[in-house]
């Protein structure tokens, strides 16, 4: 699983986004040469089964493209699910604050084996933590992630360490809190959401506006100052220039039903042009 590296190391990598619950949808995306598309659970149809053959689908896929899931909330069985699944990233909306972050990375953890970094004194399985400090709340089980179970021990111990855990900013309390989320050990990097941050400033849709265009240059240089890179998703050619030139670090480059609504009204535009 290369995201993950590609985020860290600051290779700026694109992805695309699929909201269609479809696997051939996704499948047809991850031919573009997307270096990850994201699986949209939150405003999305899409059920477990669905996620999972998604991600067979963008794996089957020529090419190196890679699964990004954004779940609808940072709720553990929801976590759990998605992560058994087996994708490079996960992605929660509405994180507001260095709790929720690390609410969310604690989520996507297993507890800590014997004999690894932050056991202190007597063996206290309840008291163990990993060299971070979290006790990892992620449920075991033998699933899609682990070969149905065939790597299972392995991947407890270090098969997670590969997954991508990405915080979304979609509020002005998110704002303010931007580096001491970015701050937070295995929160690896940012995601602005541009409808939600701008709905919730009271200007939706307005990016030119001061309010959002300085929440989103402050978000970026707080999460910079961490070394954590953020990204957005532009929903139209023109945003991809605007969003780059805001200094993201990477950026989903326009959905599945974008371009099919794009592709449409530009068929049916040209058919009207020969009348």
């Amino acid at each position: 699983m290369d995201l993950k590296r590609k985020l860290v190391e600051g290779d700026r990598p694109v992805g695309g986004w699929c909201a269609l619950p479809s696997p051939g949808v996704a499948e047809a995306l991850a031919t573009a040469d997307f270096d990850f598309v994201t699986v949209d659970t939150e405003h999305s149809a899409a059920t477990a089964g669905d996620v999972e053959d998604m991600l067979r689908a963008i794996e089957s896929a020529p090419g190196d493209t890679e699964a990004l899931v954004r779940v609808a909330d940072a709720e553990p069985a929801r976590i759990k699910r998605v992560l058994d699944a087996g994708p490079s990233a996960i992605m929660a909306p509405q994180i507001d604050s260095s709790g929720a972050a690390r609410e969310l990375v604690e989520l996507c953890r297993y507890p800590p084996q014997v004999g690894e970094v932050g056991e202190d004194g007597e063996d206290d399985p309840e008291e163990r933590v990993d060299a971070d400090g979290y006790r990892g709340r992620r449920g075991v089980a033998g699933s899609r992630a682990s070969d149905f179970g065939r790597r299972l021990d392995e991947y407890l111990r270090s098969g997670a360490d590969d997954i991508a855990v990405i915080a979304q900013i979609e509020t002005p309390r998110a704002v303010e809190s931007a580096g001491e989320i970015a701050a937070v050990p295995g929160i690896d990097a940012l995601f602005v959401g541009p409808a939600d941050l701008s709905a919730s400033l009271g200007r939706f849709g307005e990016y030119d506006d001061p309010a959002f265009t300085d929440a989103i240059e402050a978000t970026i240089a707080a999460a910079n100052d961490e070394g954590v890179p953020v990204g957005t998703l532009a929903t139209r050619d023109e945003l991809v220039d605007r969003w780059v030139d805001a200094g993201y670090d990477y950026l989903i480059a326009g959905t599945d039903i974008g371009f099919l609504s794009a592709g449409a009204d530009r068929a049916t535009e040209r058919f009207e042009t020969q009348l």
